[in-house]
């Protein structure tokens, strides 16, 4: 019988010795083990099977390729929502729940009026938006969109595991949206720059989703051009976009027509997310 067995010490030395940060190769093992962070530290001689090992070893060389952790472990936290997330579909990053609190803000405030407000979400991917905003705001006649099938697979998956009910539709931008009329639209849609240097790192994500090519800034005129065919009267449209282009984006909104535009600044104090009234 093969019994080539490894420590947790060992592996945790492996990992650092193939430039895995520590708390990844942490979180890898202790989902190996199931077992928590805790129990690792303090069994740092317990020794994986051959096939745990061979399962970790892979593990390690992916995400020392640069692949996110989020998918070695199928699933990212996002604004209290554990979402099942892979290739597929964006890692959800923290920067995007400035949009939410944002939105939920609005529903709680200026729309709260309104009984059943009519929100959409273009290009949703994992659905962390559409699904957060639904999970705090439960009277939200919530729509999600996005080009890509696969991505509507993984959120409808999550929308049905959470058990939050949202309509879904595919489609790029408003051609999705149908003759509804929305009191809060949201999107975080593609803005890197082609050529950006960001984007190698980001490799192992949709590309769709990360740029529209040219300077960043296609998908968002888009969406900003088509917002007053589908905003209801004194309408709200949120934007993620990128740390350079809040003053590009305000520019837009105000050449619609939009008022009370201001934007938003992220947890590291980037400015990350603009949007006005119509």
């Amino acid at each position: 019988m093969n019994t080539d067995t490894s420590t947790v010490a060992g592996l945790l030395a492996e990992g650092r010795a193939a430039g895995v940060d520590r708390l990844d190769t942490q979180l890898l093992l202790a989902r190996a083990l199931a077992c928590s962070r805790s129990w690792l530290l303090a069994h740092d001689d317990a020794v994986l099977d051959t096939v745990q090992t061979a399962a970790l070893r892979a593990q390690l060389a992916r995400r020392a390729a640069g692949e996110p952790l989020a998918y070695l472990v199928g699933e990212k936290e996002f604004h209290g929502l554990l979402l099942s997330v892979d290739p597929r579909v964006l890692v959800p990053r923290p920067d995007t729940e400035v949009l939410v609190d944002w939105a939920l803000e609005l529903l709680a405030g200026d729309l709260r009026d309104v009984a059943q407000p009519w929100v959409i979400d273009l290009g949703t991917g994992s659905g962390a938006i559409a699904l957060a905003v639904k999970h705090g705001h439960a009277a939200a006649q919530m729509t999600a969109t996005d080009t890509s099938p696969d991505a509507l697979e993984v959120a409808r998956g999550n929308a049905t595991r959470l058990g939050l009910d949202v309509v879904f539709a595919t489609g790029s931008w408003w051609a999705a949206a149908g003759e509804q009329r929305f009191h809060l639209v949201l999107s975080n849609p593609p803005y890197i720059a082609a050529g950006d240097s960001h984007l190698p790192a980001l490799a192992h994500e949709p590309t769709l989703a990360l740029t529209p090519g040219g300077d960043g800034l296609g998908a968002l005129a888009e969406i900003v051009h088509g917002a007053a065919q589908h905003l209801a009267t004194c309408g709200w449209l949120l934007l993620e976009h990128g740390f350079d282009q809040a003053d590009a984006v305000q520019s837009m909104l105000f050449e619609r027509g939009f008022t009370e535009v201001e934007t938003r600044h992220d947890l590291g104090g980037q400015p990350r997310c603009t949007g006005g009234r119509l």
